[in-house]
């Protein structure tokens, strides 16, 4: 029992050691896609309905197109 306790600290500390990934660029996509639809929304005036178009390219670059449209 106490050969687990060790093996549970081991893995903490191992967890606790690792470093964290960095999600910067993630959070700020998704403030640019918020304020794309608080944009579009202006715009359109009111509500909207998106589509989206996704390309991968050959320089390894992820395209996302984005179309409002205004619901009502």
């Amino acid at each position: 029992m106490a050969e687990d306790k060790l093996d549970t600290i081991a893995l903490f500390k191992a967890i606790a050691a690792d470093p964290k990934r960095d999600n910067s660029a993630y959070h700020r996509a998704i403030a640019e896609a918020r304020q794309a639809f608080e944009d579009a929304e202006i715009a359109l005036g009111g509500p909207v309905k998106v589509r989206t178009k996704t390309k991968m390219k050959r320089s390894g670059e992820y395209t996302v197109k984005w179309t409002f449209k205004r619901l009502f």
